[in-house]
């Protein structure tokens, strides 16, 4: 029996998963469809001061496919801003929830100024939220602060609100910075109780018809599967230098992407993009990947996974001797000519319909990437055909 119970700034969670803030917790009746779902705990759909983003524009959802032919990615592409709820009715929904829920509930809140701030750092906890996350980095407005040092304002914002409340306050962290690193020690330094690493990217998409911005005609917010390998590289750097616990978010859409970021050092992990477009069925889907990978390791607890990725090597430390070649397994090579057209070392050749690997092969591996039928297979160099 594998066991997932995971405790989060004083929560206890029976996983290590919590819907992210969006529309797919926007309401009581998703909150009621999140809890059904397995998740562990749910975070509203985020408050915002400015009243302006409390209204979507239609459409504001897009799935871009981007690349060609097999190489392809999927891209969540939104402008769902805030709940379309003002404060009173913001609360009014923690209240509800707290009734009609037995999972934990985190409040989101974006603001622009102290007295913001203040109002809604306050009315959340009245209401009964069991944490508040601080939205300081929607991927909407984040081209808007550049040019200030956000570690500074971001963290002097953290100070301000631990001020105010007692329940645990976790700053949601922006990826587009040269060095998150120092931003997640600058709000652990002023009172963080954890911090989400990371929001979502800042991104643009063009119609090519037009000539203009998609769906609104402004910048948007982006995430998918790719940004993963952003966020475990700079997870695996901030979980070693800060004592408070992580929830990573961002491009999990497997429970073998869960146990990465779980090895990477994150307490807990948040899905959004997968179930808007999914729906809240991904989540029993997740849970059981990461059940499976966990048992085929021998792991019965998250205390044996968490946090132990291997060490990561410096660019001195990397071992540079080639070792391995490619070789062909005849019988399964259809010669289609993949891995011809892609070898830079000019190491394949064509024989006779079958893929042939010479004697220049550098054993980078692409070939082995490109082949469809898996024919391709790595020996060691001294053991060249």
């Amino acid at each position: 029996m594998i066991d997932l119970r995971t405790d989060y700034v004083g929560l206890k969670l029976k996983n290590p998963f919590i819907a992210a803030a969006a529309g797919i917790t926007g309401s009581l009746h998703q909150l009621k469809k999140a809890e059904e779902s397995g998740i562990a705990a749910v975070v509203l759909k985020s408050y915002f001061q400015k009243s302006v983003c409390r209204r979507s524009p239609t459409p504001h959802f897009a799935l871009l496919q981007s690349g060609h032919g097999r190489v392809r990615a999927t891209t969540l592409y939104s402008y769902e801003q805030a709940s379309e709820r003002d404060l009173d009715g913001y609360a009014q929904l923690i209240r509800e929830a707290k009734e009609s829920l037995s999972i934990p509930i985190i409040a989101s809140i974006n603001c622009f100024n102290e007295e913001g701030w203040q109002q809604a750092a306050r009315a959340v906890e009245e209401a009964g939220a069991d944490a508040v996350e601080l939205n300081l980095s929607c991927p909407h407005g984040v081209h808007l602060m550049e040019g200030r040092d956000l570690v500074k304002e971001l963290a002097a914002t953290t100070a301000f609100v631990r001020s105010l409340v007692s329940i645990p306050i976790i700053p949601k962290l922006t990826p587009q910075m040269s060095s998150p690193l120092a931003l997640a020690l600058g709000v652990e330094k002023q009172g963080a109780s954890a911090m989400v690493c990371f929001n979502r990217f800042t991104g643009l998409e063009i119609n090519l018809e037009t000539l203009e911005p998609i769906l609104h005609g402004g910048y948007a917010g982006h995430g998918g599967p790719w940004s993963l390998y952003y966020n475990l590289r700079w997870l695996s750097e901030i979980a070693p230098c800060v004592k408070v616990p992580i929830s990573a978010s961002g491009g999990v859409w497997t429970g073998q992407d869960a146990a990465k970021y779980l090895l990477a050092g994150a307490t807990t992990v948040q899905l959004c993009s997968v179930i808007v477009a999914e729906g809240y069925g991904a989540v029993s889907r997740i849970i059981r990947e990461l059940e499976d990978y966990m048992a085929q390791k021998g792991f019965s607890d998250l205390g044996q996974l968490r946090g132990k990725l291997g060490k990561i090597r410096t660019m001195e430390e990397v071992d540079r001797t080639q070792r391995i070649v490619a070789e062909v397994e005849e019988e399964k090579c259809t010669g289609c000519g993949n891995c011809v057209r892609v070898c830079i070392y000019n190491a394949i050749s064509l024989e006779d319909g079958k893929a042939v690997v010479n004697e220049l092969c550098q054993g980078c591996g692409l070939c082995r990437e490109v082949c469809p039928t898996k024919a391709i297979y790595y020996v060691d160099v001294g053991e060249r055909k």
